[in-house]
């Protein structure tokens, strides 16, 4: 199902980062390829015993800050992380017609704000070598906020920091929970994304509006 955004009616856009603006594949082959790879080689296992180890601890973390936090792996594994996706930053993509929506957006007036569970550090790798910075107003993660976007308390420390009004906005991201998360504080445009990684398969977005492209819901 196409969204059907009525853009008069809208004052804030705010966006995801990974799987949303970026192919979530540079992130999906970091933490399940390229991570078990270099933990191997240090650890002098196979890939596979490494895999199978480093998927139980993400398993134990899975949507809460520590997840998302590249200090926390760091401490965790031992590892230098962000040595590590340096080596495979040629990776990181932007999703289709993503730089002509953002640039029809401040075209429009709207406010375009960066909302995202990615640490800071990756932030900066991600918008250095993307160039999107510019074409928001604000980025935010949840790391400066202290709660992952799948709780309530994001969206009311958001709401202190950067003043938006629910019922005026509008949230694209590709991970369910979140748009949960955005629904039950009462943010009324909710817009899924259907192939947050461009080599896997269109996932099932539920009852949720979702986009192939941002060519979809570009304003007018």
């Amino acid at each position: 199902m196409l969204p059907r955004l009525d853009w008069s009616g809208i004052d804030t856009v705010l966006l995801d980062m990974d799987g949303t603006l970026l192919d979530l594949h540079f992130d999906n082959h970091f933490w399940q390829a390229h991570v078990p790879l270099r933990y191997a080689e240090t650890r002098g296992l196979s890939r596979e015993a490494a895999r199978e180890e480093l998927m139980g601890r993400y398993h134990a973390r899975a949507g809460s800050l520590a997840w998302y936090s590249v200090d926390f792996w760091e401490t965790e594994l031992e590892m230098d992380i962000m040595r590590l996706k340096e080596e495979v930053a040629h990776l990181i993509a932007i999703h289709p017609s993503v730089v002509e929506f953002l640039e029809a957006l401040r075209g429009a007036g709207k406010r375009v704000v960066l909302v995202t569970n990615a640490h800071h550090k990756s932030v900066t790798l991600k918008m250095a070598r993307t160039g999107l910075r510019p074409h928001f107003d604000a980025v935010i993660t949840s790391h400066e906020l202290g709660h992952a976007k799948e709780e309530q308390a994001f969206w009311h420390r958001l709401q202190e920091c950067e003043p938006f009004d629910p019922q005026r906005s509008v949230l694209v991201d590709d991970s369910l929970p979140v748009l949960d998360s955005g629904r039950a504080y009462g943010i009324r445009h909710l817009v899924a994304v259907r192939r947050p990684d461009t080599k896997l398969p269109e996932k099932d977005t539920g009852d949720y509006s979702a986009i192939g492209s941002f060519a979809e819901i570009m304003p007018s």
